[in-house]
């Protein structure tokens, strides 16, 4: 199970440290569908986009959960 981050007395959430990684797996995917020119495919690319986030994170945090 993820655990709280303590800093400087703090507790913070775990996903604060795995939401930034999850962004930049969906950016980098979003740059591969555009370079291959996927991107007009998907009908509201914004809800995709979203989508696509979460799903990355939901995976980050099943991988990393013992």
């Amino acid at each position: 199970m993820l655990h709280e981050m303590s800093i400087g007395g703090m507790l913070f959430s775990p996903l604060l440290a795995l939401a930034p990684v999850a962004f930049l797996l969906s950016a980098g995917t979003r740059l591969a569908l555009h370079h291959l020119k996927l991107r007009r495919f998907i009908w509201k690319e914004a809800w995709f986009d979203v989508a696509m986030f979460v799903c990355y994170l939901a995976g980050i945090v099943y991988l990393l959960d013992n």
